[in-house]
């Protein structure tokens, strides 16, 4: 279901003109699948009973819960200088998402609006633009706090699920005996 969404979010994204990054879009692309390729081998390994491809989901969900929990705790952490400063270094080392963020929020400039610099926004032919820094900065404490608190609750149902691979996994026949597994 995360996968689907993933992919989903990333075609609408790209689809309504809100992201024009190749990678931004790709990336979100390419976890969907290999999210939705792990959830395949976990499927096909519990309705066979194969021990290995059950093995195999289970070491990648534990790896996909360390990962998430580390990012989902990290995003919560934050604080608003860290989260100013992070967004600064991101601004000055991507050229097509600050264009889509110029374009898209209606502002020009990251901390100071400068007209002789070149801008994609609406408001740059009238010189009357906002820094991006203040909107940019009141979109991402938001987006964090929703982002780490989604990733936490999704890392515990994988970590729900790592547990119920591996009490699936060590049963020696699981259709002889149905209570046996909880």
């Amino acid at each position: 279901l995360v996968s689907l969404l993933l992919i989903g979010i990333a075609a609408w994204g790209i689809g309504f003109g809100l992201i024009s990054s190749f990678r931004v879009v790709g990336v979100a692309i390419a976890v969907g699948i290999f999210l939705f390729i792990i959830a395949l081998v976990g499927l096909i390994g519990a309705v066979k009973h194969h021990q290995v491809l059950l093995f195999f989901y289970m070491i990648i969900l534990l790896l996909v819960f360390i990962v998430q929990l580390s990012v989902s705790c990290a995003s919560l952490a934050l604080n608003k200088e860290q989260q100013s400063q992070l967004l600064e270094v991101a601004w000055n080392n991507t050229n097509s998402a600050r264009a889509d963020i110029e374009r898209n929020l209606n502002c020009c400039g990251f901390r100071v609006f400068d007209p002789n610099e070149t801008c994609s926004s609406d408001c740059f032919r009238t010189h009357q633009c906002q820094p991006c820094a203040p909107i940019i900065e009141e979109y991402s404490g938001m987006v964090l706090s929703y982002v780490g608190g989604i990733g936490l609750f999704f890392s515990f149902t994988e970590i729900l699920g790592v547990w119920l691979t591996y009490r699936y996994r060590n049963q020696k026949d699981p259709r002889a005996n149905p209570s046996a597994f909880l």
